[in-house]
C-alpha cells in the first residue's frame, strides 16, 4: 500500500497538483497572519466581515457562558437547544419559507437533502459546475443524474425532453457558481422546471448576505422566492459562523428531520456558533450598506483587473476567477503573490477543470481601498512578469 500511495502522490506532484496545508494564525481579516508572516488576505468567504465584528463575539460568548462549549448530542437526542430553534425560525423568515432545517455543514446539507429527497427511479438534473457537495448528494441517492452544460438553458430543455418519463424530477444549482462567481439564470431554470414539472433546489451558499433586497440570496434578487422548492445555503460565509441549512416547506423541513441521516447522525451546532449565526443574521437584514460597499469593492478589482489584460470569467459577485491556465503557473503565480505579502491560493483540477487553473480572488466589504489598491498593482507587476496580459480580457463561464 505505501509504494502505491507514494506512486500515486509523485504523480499529483508532477502534475503540479499537490496540495498541503497552509496555517493562518490571526483572525480571517483582510489583513492576517500566515505561518508567522503579516499578510493581506484575499481567498476568504468571510464576505462582509462578520467573523470579526464584535457583536458576533459578545453573542458566542454568552451563549457559552449559559449553555457551555458544545451542545453534547444529535438535535434528536440532547443536543436541542432553544437557540438551534430560534435560529431555525430566523432562517425561514429570511429566506421567506415556512420553515428551515440546520445542519453541520453546507457539505452535510447538500449530502442529506439530496440523498434523502432523490430514490432510485427519480431523475436530478444538476450544472456542470455545481459543487462537489452537491455532485456526492447526487450519487449518493441512487436517483439517475443528468449533467446540463453549464447555465447552458438550451442543453437543460433537451435533458429535460429527454427523462418525461420519471414521475419526480429534480433541478438543482448553485445560486453564486464558488469558482467562477456567475449567477444562475434562475428566471429560466424556474421556466423551465414549471414546463416540465420539476422540483428546483438552489445552493445560496455564496449569494446569502450579498444579493436580494434584503441579503436573502438569488431566490430573492430575481423574485423567484416562493418559485424555489428548496433554498439550501451556509452560516459560514457571510453569516460569519458555520453550518448549513436548508429552507422549504414546513412538510419537506419536517421528512428531512426525520430522515436525512446527515442531520439524524450529526452533533448539533455548538451553542457559540448557533448564537453567532443569529447575530449574523439580524446585522445582514439590517445593515445592508454592507453588501453594497462589498460589491463596489468587488468592482472597483474587477474592472481594473481587465483594463490590465488579465483574462476573468465574467461576472458580478465578489468572487473573481482570475484566470492563468495550467496549474503549475497558476501556483507560480499565488506564489509570487504571496511574496509580496498576498495570500490568494491557486485553485487547480479537480476543482475546475484542466487548462482553467486559476487565482480565485474573494473580495471583503472591510477591504480598504489603498488594499485593493495594492493588490490590483501586484497582479499587474506579476502579470507582466509571467506574460499573461493580453487584450482579450474577459470570458464567458462554460
Amino acid at each position: 500500500m505505501t509504494d502505491y500511495l507514494n506512486q500515486e502522490l509523485q504523480q499529483i506532484r508532477e502534475q503540479g497538483l499537490f496540495r498541503t496545508l497552509r496555517r493562518i494564525d490571526a483572525a480571517s481579516d483582510t489583513e492576517t497572519v500566515l505561518e508567522g508572516k503579516k499578510i493581506l488576505l484575499f481567498s476568504s468567504n468571510n464576505y462582509l466581515g462578520l467573523a470579526n465584528d464584535s457583536r458576533m463575539k459578545e453573542k458566542a460568548i454568552e451563549a457559552i457562558k449559559q449553555f457551555g462549549t458544545g451542545s453534547g448530542g444529535s438535535r434528536l437526542t440532547t443536543g436541542n437547544l432553544s437557540l438551534h430553534e430560534q435560529l431555525e425560525r430566523d432562517i425561514a423568515s429570511f429566506k421567506g419559507k415556512e420553515a428551515s432545517l440546520v445542519f453541520s455543514s453546507g457539505f452535510l446539507a447538500n449530502v442529506g437533502i439530496i440523498s434523502t429527497l432523490m430514490k432510485q427511479g427519480d431523475v436530478i438534473l444538476s450544472d456542470s459546475l455545481n459543487h462537489a457537495s452537491i455532485i456526492d448528494g447526487c450519487r449518493l441517492s441512487k436517483a439517475d443524474t443528468v449533467i446540463y452544460n453549464h447555465v447552458d438553458m438550451n442543453d437543460l430543455e433537451k435533458k429535460l425532453q429527454s427523462v418525461t418519463s420519471y414521475q419526480r424530477k429534480l433541478i438543482v444549482t448553485d445560486g453564486v457558481f464558488s469558482m467562477d462567481g456567475n449567477i444562475a439564470p434562475l428566471p429560466a431554470i424556474v421556466l423551465l422546471a414549471k414546463k416540465y414539472g420539476a422540483m428546483v433546489m438552489v445552493d445560496d451558499a455564496h449569494s446569502t448576505g450579498i444579493l436580494g433586497k434584503t441579503g436573502a440570496g438569488t431566490a430573492e434578487y430575481f423574485g423567484l422566492t416562493q418559485q424555489i422548492d428548496l433554498l439550501m445555503g451556509t452560516l459560514s460565509k457571510s453569516i460569519g459562523a458555520e453550518g448549513g441549512y436548508v429552507a422549504a416547506s414546513q412538510s419537506l423541513i419536517q421528512y428531512l428531520r426525520n430522515k436525512a441521516r446527515s442531520f439524524i447522525f450529526q452533533t448539533a451546532l455548538s451553542p457559540s456558533v448557533v448564537a453567532a449565526s443569529i447575530e449574523g443574521i439580524r446585522i445582514i437584514r439590517e445593515e445592508r450598506e454592507r453588501s453594497v460597499r462589498l460589491l463596489e469593492n468587488a468592482e472597483f478589482l474587477r474592472n481594473g483587473l481587465k483594463k490590465s489584460g488579465f483574462t476573468l470569467v465574467d461576472g458580478s459577485t465578489p468572487i473573481l476567477a482570475v484566470l492563468i491556465g495550467s496549474a503549475q503557473d497558476a501556483v507560480r503565480f499565488s506564489k509570487r503573490l504571496e511574496e509580496e505579502g498576498i495570500f490568494a491560493p491557486a485553485i487547480r483540477p479537480p476543482t475546475v477543470p484542466k487548462g482553467m487553473s486559476r487565482i480565485r480572488l474573494t473580495i471583503m466589504a472591510t477591504h480598504q481601498q489603498e488594499q485593493l489598491e495594492y493588490a490590483l498593482h501586484t497582479f499587474v507587476k506579476i502579470g507582466k512578469e509571467m506574460n499573461l496580459l493580453s487584450t482579450k480580457n474577459v470570458i464567458q463561464s462554460k
